[in-house]
């Protein structure tokens, strides 16, 4: 009587147990001679290697401490000098004028009443408190100003702000920041 369950390839048989072995895949009988090429590779690499280093070292001299040997070096040009007499000239006379130089007036220091049109600027130590005009914006994307309690760049900082798109007038007072991108020169009015 025959088994529809038995299955002689692989697996559990019901009335005998385990099935027989699958085969094992094939292997590369090349695989170990491969390992062996990469490592005679490798030894004669570090050989050549090593090799290399010493004959870099030796340089080819026989001085131990790096000196040349002059008896194998070749020769050098000779250069030859030859003064002629000079005929004594007598002493020129010589005029000493003195000059006092008067250093040019510098302004002081400070606030300026005009600025770019682009930056940050700290009013009374950048640019001086007061009411300042520009002519509007540089291009066709605007001008923006803005007064800021800090310069922190925080939301909670802004004072007021303003977007132009023609001329327009801003007054800044003392210790407030005051912040301009693709503006015309600003010029103090007042």
């Amino acid at each position: 009587m025959t088994n529809p369950n038995f299955s002689p390839q692989y697996g559990r048989n019901p009335q005998d147990g385990w099935g027989p072995t699958p085969p094992l895949p094939p292997t590369d009988p090349r695989a170990g001679s491969r390992r062996r090429a990469w490592i005679i590779y490798g030894a004669v690499a570090l050989v050549s290697l090593f090799v290399g280093v010493g004959i870099g070292a030796a340089d080819g001299s026989d001085a131990a401490d790096g000196s040349v040997d002059e008896a194998g070096s070749k020769p050098r040009p000779t250069v030859t000098v030859t003064e002629a007499e000079k005929a004594e000239a007598e002493p020129a006379a010589t005029v000493t004028e003195t000059v006092t130089a008067k250093p040019k007036k510098t302004e002081k220091a400070g606030p300026v009443s005009s600025f770019s049109g682009e930056g940050e600027y700290l009013v009374g130590e950048d640019i001086k408190p007061g009411t300042y005009k520009s002519a509007g914006p540089e291009d066709e994307f605007g001008c923006y100003w803005e007064r800021a309690k800090d310069a922190s760049g925080e939301f909670g900082s802004i004072i007021t702000n303003n977007n132009l798109q023609g001329p327009g007038r801003v007054t800044l007072n003392q210790g407030e920041y005051f912040k301009t991108n693709r503006c015309q020169e600003w010029k103090r009015v007042g």
